[in-house]
């Protein structure tokens, strides 16, 4: 008599044993498709930090972005893995899927103590405009990418970096913070801020000066608050290698005496009078979910504001509007020029917030809120 168990048997046998060590130790769900639905009040929670999100995504590489939000009235982070001095009760930022998510009571907390703060008397007689900005210099290049590619040295295209001097693939926000130095002239700003590199004729050119604003286009600027520490995003596209279909996609301009006069042999750039420069601007959104750090595009947990001048309720908390000003030294030669990323359609932006929590808080409290334009210094 065979008593060999047959295939059949055995796969029967086998199905058996994996449905009673299923029920015996529990059954987890698994990961939804990273990035396709939208922000949540649930997006991260439940997971231990930033590296726990599927392989793949940019919080799961190695080294990847790490932050914890900080109260935009203090100094010190609240929350935070193993920080000492955090308050009981918050919890650190968590990762799903590329969504970087915050504690919503210490947000929530910090949002009350920044509305409690008592703006700083307006003197002088200044420009009714919410603004204030900081003026930088370039600091360095490099093909690295601490927002899109976290962790993953050398595997961007070239990046021209102002601000923070130490930023590189590995960069987080308490690393950013760590590292003093910066191109700009506020020194508590510790922030990072890139753009691909210009090329003309396969040679570098770098910015003549950048400043970078920090202002409100919507309506009513007074309920604008602060960036939570680690904030990030990205704005443009660099897979964007042609003009849109109103034309409008190229926004590289003349600034100066005569402006524009004519266009490059390419009809891309234009050429500008001697007594002039290219410049391009780049704005960012000025509108957030208030919940997210980041998100997989690093881009869906920001907005702009909608045709009311409002933020949307999507996205119904208003953050300063950051538009980077950029100065490069060519005007009347603009031909072979290109992009690191390539053609100028192609330009694209990157803020890594780092600031001192107390310095931001004061600027936009007593600038932005008050709809009075600022210096650097963040004075009338």
């Amino acid at each position: 008599m065979n008593l060999r168990p047959t295939p059949r048997q055995r796969r029967s046998v086998t199905a058996l044993l994996l449905l009673s060590v299923a029920l015996a130790g529990g059954c987890k769900e698994l990961p939804s498709n990273p990035g396709a639905s939208g922000p949540s009040g649930s997006a991260g929670m439940g997971s231990t930090g930033p590296g726990s999100a599927a392989p793949g995504t940019p919080s799961a590489t190695p080294g990847g972005p790490s932050a914890t939000p900080s109260a935009p009235g203090g100094t010190s982070a609240p929350g935070g893995g193993g920080d000492p001095t955090a308050p009981a009760g918050t919890k650190p930022p968590t990762s799903s899927g590329g969504w970087i998510t915050i504690d919503p009571a210490a947000q929530a907390a910090a949002t009350r103590a920044f509305f409690a703060r008592t703006p700083k008397p307006i003197t002088g007689n200044p420009v009714r405009v919410a603004e204030f900005n900081v003026g930088c210099t370039t600091s360095h290049h490099n093909n690295d990418d601490p927002i899109v590619l976290p962790g993953l040295v050398g595997a961007s295209h070239n990046h021209t970096f102002w601000g923070n001097k130490s930023t590189n693939a590995k960069s987080t926000a308490e690393s950013l913070r760590a590292s003093a130095p910066t191109t700009c002239n506020s020194p508590q700003d510790r922030s990072a801020y890139w753009v691909p590199t210009m090329m003309q004729n396969g040679k570098v050119v770098d910015p003549k000066d950048v400043t970078v604003y920090y202002g409100s286009r919507l309506k009513d600027p007074s309920k604008t608050q602060p960036f939570p520490f680690g904030f990030r995003m990205v704005v443009g596209d660099a897979k964007n290698q042609v003009d849109t279909p109103d034309k409008q996609g190229n926004h590289f301009w003349c600034a100066g005496i005569g402006g524009e006069v004519g266009r490059s042999a390419d009809g891309t750039f234009p050429v500008c009078a001697p007594t002039a420069h290219i410049v391009r601007q780049i704005t960012f959104p000025d509108c957030w979910d208030g919940k997210h750090l980041d998100s997989p595009d690093h881009k869906a947990h920001v907005a702009n504001g909608d045709h009311t001048g409002a933020c949307p309720k999507s996205h119904p908390v208003p953050i300063p509007s950051v538009s980077f000003v950029i100065g490069y030294p060519l005007s009347a030669n603009t031909n072979g020029i290109t992009l690191s990323s390539g053609t100028s359609f192609s330009m694209h932006a990157d803020f890594f917030n780092a600031w001192d929590d107390d310095a931001l808080a004061s600027r936009v409290r007593n600038c932005l809120n008050q709809k009075a334009k600022c210096n650097s210094a963040g004075n009338f």
